[in-house]
């Protein structure tokens, strides 16, 4: 979990992702949507991939991902940001990690 901690640190936006995956891409779309420049990590292009992935399991993302970070808190899944932006709450969350400013 230290190598996710060290990779969401200082970062408005995190997207853990995988280059293949449908869901994934629709969220990095979402959040692009607001204007956010999130950092993504697709992990099946980065060495330690695998090792992410376990972490992120172990803090409770199933499946791995999606997995987003707004503030350096874990959001979840695809279903969570979903469900927040139904509710008009993500545009809130990311302008309160400072991703925009509107």
């Amino acid at each position: 979990m230290d190598v996710v901690a060290s990779m969401v640190a200082d970062r408005p936006v995190v997207i853990f992702s995988r280059s293949t995956c449908c869901m994934s891409h629709t969220i990095k779309t979402l959040i692009r949507g607001f204007g956010t420049n999130p950092t993504v990590y697709e992990l099946d292009e980065i060495p330690n991939g695998q090792q992410v992935e376990k972490a992120l399991q172990q803090m409770g993302c199933k499946p791995s991902v999606p997995a987003v970070f707004i503030g350096q808190q874990l959001i979840g899944g695809a279903n969570q940001v979903m469900s927040l932006q139904l509710r008009n709450q993500l545009a809130p969350l990311l302008k309160g990690a400072g991703a925009i400013w509107i």
